[in-house]
């Protein structure tokens, strides 16, 4: 059986769309405030997913639920003229993420591999534990994103939501190669990518 494959987009392009959305977000904060940046930054993630459809012709589960809930705070945010449902919208992602994961694991599954659209199958142990750490990440991400910006200002909270999940984000995935080659098993195939990927349950 032929290994799954879908288009790669080239590395910059993935950067653009991942991080270019954050970066308006950044500048429009900077010049016209919080508002502008929140109707800027709806914009641009619906202009990044849009690209990434056109080039690639699918778009990842995670980046699409973030879009949504993107879409449905900011337009709290914009309607009640709120800083609020901003700034909690990366706690309500994060603990969603987190949540899911969870979930999965209760019923015996890794939902890791749909999230992060990855292509790879490891062992029910390399799953199990994936997805705990991940768990835990969101979890952390969502406690450190209240902690935030409860406590600092709105220009530092924006500033680390552009410039600082992104990096911390890469470096916890970075940090799980390890486990990912220690516990990889056969390459993911059309049918494993259904029946066999992320499943925690098999001995």
């Amino acid at each position: 059986m032929a290994a799954l494959e879908k288009p790669a987009p080239h590395p910059l392009f993935k950067l653009a769309t991942e991080l270019g959305p954050l970066v308006i977000f950044f500048g429009a904060n900077a010049k016209f405030g919080l508002f502008v940046a929140t109707g800027a930054f709806m914009v641009a993630i619906v202009a990044a997913i849009a690209a990434s459809y056109i080039v690639t012709r699918h778009v990842p589960l995670m980046a699409i639920v973030t879009a949504v809930i993107v879409l449905v705070f900011g337009g709290l945010t914009l309607f009640f003229h709120d800083e609020l449902f901003i700034k909690i919208k990366p706690t309500i992602i994060y603990a969603l993420f987190a949540l899911t994961l969870g979930i999965g694991l209760l019923l015996g599954r890794s939902f890791i591999a749909i999230m992060f659209d990855q292509m790879f199958n490891l062992t029910p142990a390399g799953w199990r534990l994936l997805t705990i750490r991940w768990m835990f990440f969101f979890a952390g991400m969502a406690v450190l994103n209240e902690i935030i910006w409860r406590t600092q200002s709105t220009d530092f909270w924006v500033s680390f939501k552009a410039f600082g999940v992104i990096p911390i984000t890469a470096i916890f995935a970075m940090a799980q190669t390890p486990l990912i080659k220690r516990t990889s098993i056969e390459p993911a195939t059309d049918e494993a990518s259904d029946i066999e990927r992320g499943d925690i349950t098999k001995s």
